[in-house]
């Protein structure tokens, strides 16, 4: 009798389980929430035009990660040195275990809604002060209180104007199935950690690591050089 791999015995089970979950949830809500979703899941980075020559990087965060705030300025600065070359998607994935993430990540889905300009300032926002949204400060807080709590934090980051929108927000279920879409849309991308990096379709290594500048240097500096070299290639077919 062939021996039977347990740990990949293990691995299709879990593969099959979250297929089934997956698969379960969306026929329920078929007529709430059909997958795939209307537009392409993510935030993008300055609307950056995308052709067949830019270079791009999805991201995918937590806002009450550490992690995902330790690898963001570099991965800013990487973007501002290269411009519209490189081109960058935001993709928000609330980890179970941040007991606020997903709150968190649907307020980010709430701004974008409203003013696509003002997501990444409040990303940036969350960052800053994510320790307010950890689990220990929030542990003896309902979850209508952590929900207030973010709602104004939100505004105090984009604008009081915005505390009504961010209200009404959290009651539309339109906004609690955009940020599950997010974490399922994670889930077929076979992430589970953040902050995961891919460039042009391909993981970089060392999920849940921050990379630093060079880091990102050294990522993306020989895929400008080659498209530099088949320019070159290309026009000397012409003369």
């Amino acid at each position: 009798m062939q021996k039977v791999n347990r740990p990949a015995s293990l691995l299709f089970q879990s593969v099959f389980l979250l297929f089934f979950v997956l698969n379960h949830s969306s026929k329920r809500s078929v007529q709430a929430q059909s997958l795939p979703p209307a537009k392409y899941d993510g935030f993008v980075y300055k609307s950056y035009p995308v052709d067949a020559d830019t270079i791009i990087v999805e991201a995918f965060f937590d806002p009450v990660c550490p992690d995902s705030r330790d690898s963001w300025p570099t991965l800013k600065e990487a973007l501002e040195h290269y411009g519209p070359r490189v081109s960058l998607v935001v993709h928000l994935l609330p980890l179970p275990y941040h007991d606020n993430a997903f709150a968190s990540s649907r307020a980010l889905h709430i701004v974008n809604m409203l003013n696509s300009s003002s997501t990444f300032h409040l990303l940036e926002w969350f960052f800053e002060h994510q320790e307010r949204f950890y689990n220990a400060p929030t542990y003896n807080m309902s979850r209508a209180s952590v929900v207030k709590e973010i709602v104004e934090f939100a505004a105090e980051g984009v604008g009081n104007s915005y505390l009504s929108a961010l209200e009404l927000g959290f009651t539309d279920r339109k906004t609690d199935l955009l940020t599950r879409v997010s974490f399922k849309y994670s889930a077929t991308r076979g992430v589970s950690g953040t902050p995961t990096f891919f460039v042009n379709g391909f993981v970089l290594p060392n999920s849940g690591s921050p990379l630093d500048y060079n880091g990102w240097r050294n990522v993306i500096d020989p895929l400008v050089s080659a498209k530099a070299s088949e320019d070159d290639d290309l026009v000397h077919l012409f003369y």
